[in-house]
């Protein structure tokens, strides 16, 4: 019986095909050393998330100005490590996106 409610479950999202959400990146991490700040959200596998990157560039930036570097820009791409799962699969992420510090000298 569960099985044929997880089944259910599964097929509706599939059919209705996620949810679009839209999520900020918040600063959850870095190192001034190394210039880096990690921006972070959380998603469900039931949305699709819609990230504005320049946002996130923004926030990035606003801390490495904080540490004595002029800019920050995307370093790859981003990392998703699931946080609660199933048998099904991974029902919520934690997704970072690293940024890289630019410009200026080392901080002091």
């Amino acid at each position: 019986m569960q099985r044929v409610f997880w089944v259910t479950a599964i097929t509706a999202a599939l059919a209705v095909g996620g949810c679009s959400t839209n999520k900020t990146l918040t600063p959850t991490g870095g190192s001034r050393s190394d210039g880096t700040v990690e921006m972070s959200y959380e998603v469900t596998y039931l949305e699709k998330a819609e990230i504005n990157m320049e946002q996130g560039r923004t926030a990035a930036k606003e801390r490495c100005r904080a540490w004595g570097y002029s800019d920050a820009q995307a370093f790859g791409g981003e990392k998703r490590t699931c946080q609660e799962s199933n048998s099904y699969g991974c029902l919520r992420y934690f997704v970072s996106v690293t940024y890289q510090c630019l410009g200026g000298g080392r901080p002091s």
